[in-house]
């Protein structure tokens, strides 16, 4: 089987390197054909286009930043849908607007092909491990006709039900997580201030109904002052935009949500684009004068 993959960005680029690594062959494209060396010497091929990268595939795989990148890669007399071949299946693992990706889906239809929503969790580290998660929906048998490609790249596949539904779970992932970021910074800058251990306080935290994945995870960094991960911020509030945007559309109020929001997108404008996720409690942190170092 043939595997295009579209994409080869912080966490597209260990998805293929999973895929290469259990025998696939791999047909990738990329703007910046530097991030697919390592790829092509491991035995990929370099596509000039996401068009010839499609004619050449089973499977198409997307992964991209934004709506708009996953509409250039579409559309257009190079896009994929100008290459996609009859039987052939369009995974799309970007986070991205559930109406184009409908849209585009129906176009996929009629070109003979086939749709998997399938957006990932999990982080950049369990990506290089093969143990990241991969919500799908879409139609169930096609689900089971491609079970093998995902399990090659996550350790943990979840269907969710028709299209739509694997992308709505994803938002709210996201959002439960910069929620919680947030909480966890202040948690932590209140506990500071009133002279606690910091490792002890979130030794306390893990042991009670406060616990969370994000403080195992995220406190480390945020103790060390380590701001320079793999999740720009600039993703994350494209992110948490998808989210409230959807909210907005079946009038669900998410005035937390809301709130995070807006201290995500100060903080990009203070540190840009490129800043890490955790850069609202680094902003925090500044403001209230609370350095959050033991």
């Amino acid at each position: 089987m043939t595997i295009a993959f579209i994409g080869v960005g912080n966490i597209g680029f260990p998805m293929a390197q999973q895929l290469v690594a259990k025998g696939h062959q791999l047909v990738i494209h990329d703007l910046v054909r530097e991030k697919a060396e390592p790829l092509l010497a491991e035995g990929a091929l370099w596509a000039s286009s996401p068009k010839e990268a499609a004619r050449q595939a089973d499977v198409v795989i997307t992964s991209l930043p934004s709506p708009a990148h996953v509409r250039a890669v579409m559309e257009g007399m190079d896009g994929v849908l100008a290459g996609l071949r009859s039987g052939a299946t369009w995974c799309e693992m970007s986070t991205t607007l559930i109406n184009q990706l409908k849209r585009h889906a129906e176009e996929v239809a009629r070109r003979g092909g086939t749709t998997l929503e399938c957006p990932v969790t999990g982080g950049v580290k369990n990506a290089y491990k093969g143990k990241i998660t991969i919500f799908v929906s879409g139609e169930k048998s096609v689900f089971e006709a491609r079970r093998k490609v995902l399990g090659d790249i996550g350790e943990k596949l979840i269907f969710l039900g028709p299209l739509g539904t694997a992308m709505t779970a994803k938002l709210i992932t996201n959002m439960l997580c910069f929620v919680h970021e947030q909480a966890l910074g202040e948690g932590l800058m209140l506990g500071k201030k009133a002279g606690l251990d910091l490792p002890a306080l979130l030794e306390a935290i893990q042991a009670s109904y406060g616990a969370s994945f994000v403080a195992e995870a995220d406190s480390p960094k945020i103790l060390e002052g380590i701001y320079n991960t793999t999740f720009p911020i600039a993703h994350a509030c494209k992110d948490m935009m998808l989210t409230t945007q959807l909210a907005d559309k079946m009038s669900v109020p998410l005035p937390l949500s809301k709130f995070v929001q807006a201290a995500m997108e100060k903080a990009r404008e203070r540190y840009g684009d490129d800043a890490d996720c955790l850069s609202p409690v680094r902003m925090a942190e500044e403001d209230a004068g609370i350095p959050l170092r033991p």
